[in-house]
Formats: structure tokens, C-alpha cells, sequence
């Protein structure tokens, strides 16, 4: 039984509801996205009470899904520009900010071979203030469904792994 690409999108989002915000129907720069997915955990230490805080770290990630037919390289560098920018404008590094991610997870009937090379040679960190507030990383991490092969660049394993679990032979 082949999925469709609603219930591919449907699926992951239920993978990423427990600890994520989920928006439907998201259009960034012109660009269109069936969902994103938003995380924010902060972690504090106290002395004595909430008054005293000793330190406190905060984790963001920011998810934009892409569902397509077919995946070119001109398609796929135009969604890494929009999503990377976007992302980057949400962050706000302060003393307290440790790291945040941005996601872009694909699933698509086809995926071209320069845009598999594109997605595996994505990089993309940045320090903030000498990493004193934090970091930030880029992810991409991509489903072919004609093949039912999955990528994703170094910093992308993680998203990968969500997908492999949930579309690949043991997830179906």
C-alpha cells in the first residue's frame, strides 16, 4: 500500500508532535511549506529558589517540511536560502541561548542526482559571539520515495533517522 503525500506529512508530524508546535499551512519568502515544526527548551539551575537563578541554557529548532513530486537542485538550493534565512531571522542569541537548529525535511517521489549531492554537501554553522551565546547548525534531511532511500548532510542525521524510523522497512 503506497502512502500519499498528506499521509507521509501526517505521519511525520505525529513522529514530531510530542515535543514540537506544529504550524500547517506555512508560506515563508514567497515559498510554500505543508507544516513547520518549532521546539524551545530551557533548562535552569537554582540556588535556594526560582528567584536565584544560578545559570540557564535554552534550546531552540525550527522544522520546515517540504513535500514534492520532483526535487531539482534549483528547487532545493531556492528552499535552503529560504529556510537558513528564515531561520537565522527567529534566532535571538542571548547569555542563556546554547544552541538552535534549523531543519528542512523533504519528501519526494524523485530526487535528482545534484540535488542528493546538493543535500550532502550542505553546511552551514555559526558561532555567536564567539560561542559564548550559542550556536546554530543547518539540517537537511530527505526521503525518495521511489526508491525509498534517505539522506541528509552531517549535521542532518538525527532528522534523517526520524524519517527511517517512521517510512523505512521496520517503520511501515
Amino acid at each position: 500500500m503506497e502512502l500519499h503525500h498528506e499521509q507521509y506529512l501526517t505521519k511525520l508530524l505525529n513522529a514530531y508532535s510530542h515535543h514540537y508546535d506544529i504550524e500547517r499551512d506555512v508560506t515563508v519568502d514567497g515559498q510554500y511549506y505543508p507544516a513547520m515544526a518549532l521546539y524551545y527548551l530551557r533548562d535552569e539551575n537554582y540556588l535556594i529558589s526560582k528567584k536565584h537563578v544560578l545559570s540557564a541554557v535554552e534550546n531552540h529548532e525550527y522544522v520546515y517540511f517540504l513535500m514534492e513530486g520532483h526535487l531539482d537542485a534549483a528547487a532545493l538550493e531556492r528552499h535552503i536560502e529560504t529556510t537558513k534565512a528564515d531561520g537565522l531571522g527567529r534566532i535571538h542569541p542571548t547569555k542563556d541561548h546554547m544552541s538552535s537548529m534549523v531543519t528542512l525535511v523533504v519528501v519526494a517521489d524523485t530526487i535528482d542526482e545534484e540535488a542528493k549531492k546538493l543535500i550532502k554537501r550542505t553546511r552551514f554553522h555559526k558561532n555567536y559571539r564567539l560561542a559564548l551565546h550559542g550556536w546554530m547548525e543547518y539540517q537537511i534531511a530527505a526521503m525518495e520515495i521511489s526508491t525509498m532511500s534517505f539522506l541528509s548532510n552531517p549535521a542532518g542525521k538525527g532528522a534523517k533517522k526520524t524519517l527511517e524510523l517512521n517510512f523505512g522497512p521496520k517503520g511501515k
